[in-house]
């Protein structure tokens, strides 16, 4: 009997003329005690049983439920353990010079346009202002997982701070989120150009284009405040060991110690309306664009209305594809061992090959790099000739 007994209080629920007020302890599994005037519970201060005197002994009835008034006695979690790719140290090291080359990648190719489209006067066009928002992003948005997970790849210590996880992801949720939206305003522009191409200087003007953009980003950190509003409130037992990279939706709601189904619920809900709604208005404006183009008569010019969509149309399947059935169910999928091989397309792949696509299939793009960097190249020349 001693180990079902807690240093608390039972709650003794009493007639109204009744009540006990010696009582000090209760226990862990509600047993009903003996129906009697006396409650045998031992105390903490004497160490034995101790006679209760109930006051008003007219009592009626007598109604004792070893209830006991339970409070949260969650361990609060201060870190986490990312286990990352458990592989032989070898392979750790191949993984991380990977990695490492296709952060940087990354990196200098986004930055690389953006310098181009700011420094040519000949993509200050609404398309590009949106690709250079894009850029922008993704050079963000791998940096939010890559560093971290490079080091745990050269490292033994693979934890992770709470605060320093749910930072992670409320940033790593902003930025897909954003490029959800992004990509749909994206396709809206297109639309535009091709459907209405007389009307397209004025319906695209700058003030909507920075209106879009801005929507964008509100967007995609509203919704991110929101998800991390239900799940960083859920208890973690202990120190956490997370199957990922990094701090996911999914691996979050799965080792969660309570009952995440409400957390799971509002996740599902805003990745329905982030992900269906701007799904939508890409499939409408490449619906509107395909019948747009079918009804134009030479085969060259179908041929240039549609290479200035492709690039667009080829990320959108890229990203879409990889992130969809992740978002859509986040706990399910975490249920799968594919899980990170899926988390490494999105997160990796598809931003260093998105500035490949933009470059390949578009010519003006092209031509900008070019001269971006034959005049770098060129003024590095100039300053050490003048050095010289």
């Amino acid at each position: 009997m001693a180990n079902l007994l807690k240093t608390e209080c039972w709650t003794l629920v009493l007639s109204p003329e009744t009540k006990c007020h010696a009582c000090q302890t209760k226990r862990q599994h509600a047993m009903p005690p003996p129906r009697d005037t006396t409650c045998h519970a031992p105390h903490t201060g004497e160490g034995r049983s101790t006679p209760i005197e109930l006051l008003g002994g007219e009592a009626s009835e007598l109604i004792m439920y070893a209830r006991p008034q339970r409070e949260d006695n969650w361990t609060a979690t201060t870190q986490f353990i990312l286990l990352g790719f458990p592989t032989q140290p070898e392979i750790q090291l191949l993984l991380f010079s990977l990695f490492l080359i296709a952060y940087l990648l990354t990196l200098l190719e986004n930055f690389m346009i953006i310098v181009a489209i700011h420094s040519d006067g000949q993509l200050h066009k609404p398309m590009y202002f949106f690709l250079s928002h894009l850029s922008f992003l993704e050079m963000w948005y791998v940096t939010v997982i890559s560093p971290k997970m490079l080091v745990d790849f050269l490292s033994h210590d693979k934890s992770i701070s709470f605060a320093g996880c749910m930072t992670q992801l409320y940033f790593f949720v902003t930025f897909v989120c954003t490029e959800y939206i992004l990509l749909a305003v994206m396709a809206f522009d297109r639309y535009v150009a091709i459907c209405n191409p007389l009307r397209y200087p004025a319906i695209m003007s700058n003030q909507l284009c920075s209106i879009l953009a801005g929507g964008c980003w509100i967007c995609g950190l509203m919704t991110a405040m929101i998800k991390m509003v239900f799940i960083a409130r859920l208890h973690y037992c202990g120190m956490p060991h997370i199957n990922h990279y990094f701090c996911d939706i999914s691996p979050l709601l799965n080792v969660s110690c309570e009952d995440s189904s409400q957390a799971e619920l509002v996740d599902f809900f805003l990745a329905l309306m982030v992900i269906a709604v701007p799904l939508c208005v890409v499939v409408a404006s490449y619906a509107a664009i395909i019948a747009t183009i079918l009804r134009i008569p030479s085969a060259q010019g179908r041929y240039k209305a549609f290479s200035t969509c492709a690039s667009h149309l080829t990320v959108v399947t890229l990203f879409y594809s990889t992130t969809l059935f992740t978002y859509a169910r986040p706990k399910l999928m975490y249920a799968y061992n594919s899980n990170k091989v899926v988390s490494v397309l999105y997160t990796v792949i598809v931003p260093l090959l998105n500035p490949v696509i933009y470059c390949l299939r578009n010519r003006e793009v092209k031509v900008a790099l070019k001269k971006t960097i034959l005049c770098r190249a060129g003024g590095n020349g100039e300053d050490r000739a003048s050095h010289a």
